[in-house]
């Protein structure tokens, strides 16, 4: 028929908008907790990782660097199992956000684990600067438009 086309190939309309799935508001909450529940795990290991990476520095006296040394403590520090489990975790919660969103709606979200790491900074008494707090309203303002599009483009 004319002015209807069929995919050249099975996974094309995955990238097609005008084939995208349309989300239900029930549909629209389930994914933004995955996405928050994705985004934590990532800041839980980054900083279940710093935690960890630490501990060697401690124990080794020195940074890490690429040696048998330095790849064996890391090895044996539970801190960084720990905070590569929760990476892990967190990218099998991320491919159910994919399967559910747009790549161009959900991505620019992995920006809230950079405001978490600072809120949990600021919580420890790390000095936050001017700067990086205007930085963290950009990005949490960025994120409230990005929230507002239709998450299939």
């Amino acid at each position: 028929m004319r002015g209807i086309r069929k995919p050249r190939s099975p996974h094309e309309e995955d990238w097609d908008i005008e084939h995208a799935h349309p989300t239900t508001k029930g549909s629209r909450l389930m994914l933004l907790a995955l996405i928050l529940v994705s985004v934590g795990l990532a800041a839980a290991a980054q900083i279940t990782l710093k935690h960890g990476m630490n501990q060697v520095v401690d124990r080794t006296a020195e940074a890490f660097r690429f040696d048998t040394a330095s790849v064996k403590a890391v090895a044996a520090t539970p801190a960084v199992w720990l905070g590569l489990a929760l990476f892990a975790i967190s990218a099998c919660v991320w491919i159910a956000v994919l399967s559910r969103a747009a790549l161009s709606f959900a991505y620019p979200f992995a920006a809230l684990t950079y405001v978490v790491i600072v809120l949990y900074d600021a919580f420890r008494g790390e000095s936050i600067g001017t700067l990086r707090w205007s930085g963290v309203a950009l990005i949490v303002a960025g994120i409230i438009l990005v929230s507002r599009t239709p998450t299939h483009g």
